[in-house]
């Protein structure tokens, strides 16, 4: 499956235009990560960022199916690639990431949608000039993007050698590629 055919799927299955923004955000933050990580494959990665939603509109009320039915329309589909497929269920904390796509995923998923926040509530409104002071003051209040579990983007610090700081950073630098498709700025 290529780029094209997997935003086809998801605007046929989402249409919150949003969730798709979140999405194309997600795939942004996993080829960074991936990026970071050393892994050859980092397409396929961003691939898993993109996908991991896919199911949401008729799981958001079915916590426990969320990522398994995605499996499901997958592999309708003819997709077969078993670990983007298990990050993708590892994503929602159903099941315990084991993998370091998994454990990625897991914790770029609400990092996302934190920085999204930040980029909204800063006076210049562009992701390309969010400094870190700010996100970690908005980090550390626990009213302010209340729906990105901090515990969840926490967990990349004890599954990668990285702080807090850093992993932020990467996320941030991803969504910065792809801040016009996202609509969050232009440098």
């Amino acid at each position: 499956m290529n780029r094209d055919d997997a935003l086809k799927l998801l605007e046929l299955h989402l249409p919150n235009k949003n969730l798709i923004k979140h999405s194309i955000a997600v795939e942004a933050g996993m080829r960074k990560m991936a990026q970071f990580l050393g892994e050859k494959e980092e397409e396929r990665w961003a691939m898993s960022g993109l996908l991991h939603d896919l199911d949401y509109e008729e799981t958001k009320d079915d916590f426990p199916k969320h990522g398994l039915v995605t499996g499901e329309i997958l592999r309708k589909e003819g997709f077969n690639d078993t670990e983007i497929l298990n990050a993708i269920v590892m994503h929602s904390g159903n099941i315990p990431a084991t993998t370091a796509m998994g454990k990625a995923l897991y914790a770029v998923d609400p990092t996302t949608g934190f920085l999204t926040a930040c980029v909204l509530m800063s006076p210049t409104k562009n992701i390309h000039f969010l400094d870190m002071g700010f996100m970690m003051k908005r980090f550390k209040e626990k009213r302010f993007a209340a729906g990105a579990n901090r515990e969840q983007i926490n967990s990349a610090t004890e599954n990668f050698p990285l702080s807090l700081e850093d992993f932020i950073t990467i996320v941030h630098e991803g969504m910065k590629e792809s801040s016009v498709e996202l609509g969050l700025g232009k440098l």
